[in-house]
C-alpha cells in the first residue's frame, strides 16, 4: 500500500513537471519524479529508454541537465548550476556526485555570508567558480566517483569506482584515484 501512494504521488510529481515544459522525457525511459529539485526555470532532458533513479538538484534557474539515450543513473547525485550533460549508452553506479560549481567562494569574504543567505532563502553565486560537465557516449564510472566542475570524460572512458575527477579523461582510457589519473588506455570499440 504505501508503494502505491509513492508511485502516485510521484506520478503526480511528474506531470506538474511536464505542465510546466520543464521536464521532456523520451519513450520508454523512468525517472524518479520526487528526486527532481527545483526545476522550475530550468531544463531536464532525458533521451529514450534511459533508466534515472538520480537526485537532479538545480541551484538556481538558467541550468540544463541533458541525459542521452540508452543511459543508466543509479542512486547518485547531479548539482546543476549551469550545464551538465551525459550522453548516450551511459552507465553510472550509485553513490556519483557530479557537480558544475564550486559551491562557495574559495576566498573568505566572499563566503562569510552564505549560511545566512541560505537563512534568507538566497545565495549570492557571483564569486562561485562554474563550469560544464560533460559525459560522452558509452561511459561507466563507477559507484562514489566524484565529477567536479568543469570536467568532460571522453567517449567510452571508465571512471573507477570512489575516483575524484578534477581533470579532463582521454576517450577510451581507465581513470582511477584521488585525483584520477589514466591507468589504462583501451583499444577503440
Amino acid at each position: 500500500m504505501i508503494n502505491g501512494f509513492i508511485a502516485m504521488i510521484d506520478s503526480m510529481l511528474g506531470l506538474r513537471l511536464l505542465r510546466q515544459g520543464v521536464v521532456e522525457v523520451g519513450r520508454g525511459a523512468t525517472l524518479v519524479w520526487r528526486r527532481v529539485k527545483r526545476a522550475a526555470g530550468n531544463q531536464l532532458t532525458i533521451g529514450e529508454r534511459s533508466i534515472v533513479q538520480a537526485n537532479i538538484r538545480f541551484e538556481e534557474t538558467g541550468g540544463v541537465v541533458r541525459i542521452g539515450s540508452r543511459t543508466f543513473i543509479g542512486k547518485s547525485d547531479l548539482v546543476c548550476y549551469r550545464r551538465i550533460d551525459i550522453g548516450d549508452d551511459v552507465i553510472m553506479s550509485w553513490g556519483i556526485t557530479i557537480s558544475d560549481h564550486d559551491s562557495h567562494s574559495v576566498e573568505w569574504q566572499h563566503r562569510q555570508d552564505d549560511v545566512l543567505q541560505w537563512c534568507e532563502g538566497r545565495k549570492d553565486w557571483t564569486h562561485v567558480a562554474h563550469a560544464p560537465v560533460v559525459i560522452a557516449n558509452k561511459v561507466w564510472i563507477g559507484f562514489n566517483a566524484s565529477i567536479l566542475k568543469g570536467v568532460t570524460i571522453g567517449e567510452g572512458a571508465i571512471v573507477g569506482a570512489c575516483s575524484v575527477v578534477t581533470r579532463d579523461v582521454p576517450p577510451f582510457s581507465i581513470v582511477a584515484g584521488n585525483p584520477a589519473r589514466v591507468v589504462r588506455t583501451l583499444p577503440f570499440a
